[in-house]
């Protein structure tokens, strides 16, 4: 049985299931899912915890035995395994095959993964595990759903603050959540309770947003010029490799030109993006930019992106990343900057 986060404390407050598996690629909250799991089962008498930690030359064996032995006295025993690596291998996924078909009454198992594929999701192995106990997929938070989670975390400590307090809060932390919790209880030990002052908020907050060159793809394509600004500093300063930012910059270019080429044929625009194989919510934003950008762009900006590789390259004059900022301005929808007014 899969389930949210959301829906796991209430789903342990009724009845434990022999077996609990957590994936995903948001360490928190995949760490506060499996204390929730630890807890609920020390809570049910499950007194004794052995870790076990499935990486190169693990032993599956160990793992089948602690799931058929008691622990010490005859207690009640929860197993925590992790697999780093999510991928069990064939004896792996014999074991946890047999673990999820034929659980023990007195053993409680819980299972953590990083984030799994298709494949792997598709798997006997854990198709075995979703039959056999609860499924927790943890994702990454999208930047709408940061607010409602920091107002959450803010009323555990009697705190809350204004939409735009919980606004630049998300923006300064978006893309780590863990710093984003540590800034929440930092707010918690430095300003009082009830509502927050925005000013005492700003001096408080350190910025520890971080960003990745698909979350700027999607603001570029989809027309947000202060995010797209905000996301090509913060790469900037984390210095970011420029020619992963090229190769985005050219992938995008090009799935942008065969959608206006197919749009200008007849063919709707829904259409041509998914032959343009772009999928998920760049897809969303490539249709924005198809309905927005001029066709007669495209061909000048490819023109810039193949000089802007040559300076990439050490070849001709000017700054790398101002030319990035002249083509990401102009793919979002304003024109870029004069070069007088253009400081780094």
């Amino acid at each position: 049985m899969q389930v949210r986060p959301s829906q796991l404390t209430a789903l342990l407050a009724k009845s434990l299931a022999p077996l609990y598996v957590i994936h995903g690629d948001e360490p928190l909250l995949a760490m506060e899912a499996g204390d929730q799991v630890r807890a609920a089962a020390r809570a049910a008498g499950f007194e004794e915890r052995e870790v076990l930690v499935a990486e190169s030359g693990f032993r599956w064996d160990a793992f089948a035995a602690a799931n058929r032995n008691l622990g010490l006295f005859g207690a009640r025993k929860l197993v925590d395994l992790r697999i780093p690596s999510g991928k069990p291998g064939v004896e792996g996924a014999r074991a946890l095959e047999d673990c999820a078909t034929s659980p023990h009454q007195d053993t409680l198992t819980l299972i953590t993964l990083p984030r799994l594929d298709r494949a792997a999701q598709s798997s006997a192995w854990f198709s075995a595990l979703d039959h056999g106990g609860v499924v927790v997929a943890v994702q990454a938070l999208e930047r709408a759903e940061l607010p409602q989670w920091l107002a959450a975390r803010l009323a555990r400590q009697k705190q809350h603050g204004s939409a735009e307090t919980l606004q630049f809060l998300a923006a300064t932390t978006e893309g780590n959540l863990l710093a984003a919790m540590q800034e929440v209880e930092k707010l918690g030990l430095l300003l009082p309770e009830g509502e927050l002052d925005p000013d005492a908020v700003l001096d408080a907050i350190a910025d520890v947003a971080r960003f990745d060159v698909f979350q700027l793809s999607e603001a570029w394509l989809a027309g947000d010029v202060a995010r797209a600004l905000r996301i090509l500093t913060a790469l900037e300063t984390q210095g970011e490799a420029v020619p992963l930012l090229i190769w985005q910059l050219g992938e995008d270019l090009h799935a942008l030109s065969s959608v206006l080429g197919a749009t200008a044929s007849g063919t709707p625009v829904s259409t041509a993006v998914r032959t343009a194989r772009v999928w998920g919510k760049r897809q969303a934003a490539l249709e924005r930019a198809a309905r927005r950008v001029d066709p007669a762009q495209v061909a000048p900006l490819l023109r810039q992106l193949a000089r802007l590789d040559e300076m990439a390259k050490g070849i001709g004059p000017g700054n790398v990343w101002d030319e990035i900022e002249d083509i990401v301005l102009a793919l979002a929808g304003r024109a870029p900057r004069p070069a007088a007014s253009v400081s780094r």
